[in-house]
């Protein structure tokens, strides 16, 4: 037509969040679903009843996040830190938010041990929250963290309870290492990313640990709950909405 313009029309195309449930109970799963279906930008792709089958849903449905029980068949130990740790490894992109009935800070401090990056540790009784755990999803299935602030609590709770945040001692360049250990990192690319020397990363990872009073615990133990006061700290900044 002569004398009229055309004008495309502008399409917007929203991404949905995918997502895998597991667990062994048909009506958490339902619940679990109908919860997440509140919002519209999350999409169920799979409901699994055992780590096995959540495995295969990944592999299959290639979500963004998994929402998955603690425990569950076959053994009903740690199937859900089981399947973290697996995925860490074989989907790396791939976001895990643990359930638990409990706030056992062994399951936590064994979920963190790769890293808190895409990882989030939920109690049970949030789930009738609903915002609140599609929020927790979302944030995990952007790479970030979501630990609830009970089992923070008992992981570090002298220490996380004092009036005046331990993290207030550290330098800047410090905090800067911890933001580092809490994605997991090792010493060396803690010395990669901030341009460090391998010796100047344990002297400051030392002084960390001396400031959060973490000297004496394990290795390992001392790198995850200092992670967790970090992240403690960031969740208090930036509360779950």
């Amino acid at each position: 037509m002569h004398g009229a313009s055309w004008v495309p029309a502008t399409i917007v195309l929203v991404v949905s969040v995918r997502v895998v449930i597991a667990d062994d109970n048909l009506l958490v799963r339902e619940g679990l679903e109908h919860v997440l279906a509140g919002q519209g930008a999350i999409d169920v792709v799979a409901s699994c009843e055992d780590l096995p089958s959540l495995l295969e849903a990944v592999e299959s449905t290639q979500p963004d996040v998994v929402l998955t029980d603690i425990r569950m068949p076959p053994s009903r130990s740690n199937e859900g830190i089981q399947a973290a740790t697996a995925l860490r490894d074989s989907h790396p992109t791939v976001g895990v938010v643990v359930l638990s009935q409990y706030a056992e800070p062994t399951y936590a401090l064994s979920l963190l041990e790769g890293g808190s990056d895409g990882r989030g540790y939920l109690l049970k009784e949030r789930l009738h929250d609903g915002a609140q755990l599609r929020s927790a999803v979302v944030t995990v299935a952007e790479g970030g963290s979501v630990i609830d602030p009970k089992v923070v609590e008992l992981l570090v709770s002298a220490t996380a309870q004092s009036v005046d945040s331990p993290l207030a001692e550290l330098t800047q360049r410090e905090r800067e290492v911890l933001g580092e250990i809490a994605q997991g990192k090792s010493n060396a690319a803690i010395g990669d990313s901030l341009v460090l020397t391998k010796r100047s990363v344990e002297k400051h990872i030392n002084s960390i640990f001396l400031k959060l009073d973490l000297a004496d615990a394990e290795s390992v133990s001392k790198r995850v709950k200092a992670a967790l006061l970090f992240l403690a700290e960031e969740a208090e900044a930036h509360p779950m909405r």
